[in-house]
């Protein structure tokens, strides 16, 4: 959710970003993953996150160079740090970094909730962003991880779990 990722079209970023927000307000802890490349050098503007974002006093931040928000980053160390073994996953770009960072995370045994609507992308050359964010939530919710399902669910219901 930073400004150089939509430099270009994504789908439906108010609504996204409204639930992202709902999710960050509620959230015990806030880890914001921020990628790292080209234009979007760390602390550039492109780098920020969309200023419509909330963000807690005591957001964590970690800068990632690839699609996969583990590989070469201190994301392990900061789950370690907090004794995180759960949890929930929203961003963009649904088909890109959130599909691999999910992936990983569910190899790696930590149990995964995808907010289904809090996820965004552009369209491709052969399928639409509405398409693809349908696709990957039926994906990540049949994804065989034995005995680590991936699970997925809306926004509203992941808060109704949370109380």
């Amino acid at each position: 959710m930073q400004n150089g990722v939509f430099a270009s079209q994504r789908r439906d970023r108010a609504g996204r970003v409204e639930q992202i927000n709902r999710l960050i307000d509620q959230a015990g802890r806030v880890i914001f993953i921020q990628h790292a490349e080209g234009d979007m050098s760390e602390g550039s503007a492109l780098w920020d996150l969309l200023p419509e974002m909330h963000r807690p006093d005591d957001a964590i931040s970690v800068t990632k160079t690839a699609c996969d928000s583990f590989y070469r980053t201190g994301l392990e160390a900061v789950l370690k740090d907090l004794q995180a073994t759960r949890f929930t996953v929203c961003g963009c770009a649904t088909d890109y970094c959130v599909d691999t960072t999910i992936k990983v995370a569910a190899s790696k045994g930590y149990a995964v909730t995808v907010a289904s609507d809090a996820h965004t992308t552009g369209d491709r050359t052969h399928v639409t962003a509405k398409q693809l964010i349908a696709q990957h939530n039926e994906v990540w919710q049949e994804l065989s991880v034995p005995g680590n399902p991936v699970t997925v669910k809306t926004t509203s219901q992941i808060l109704a779990d949370w109380q």
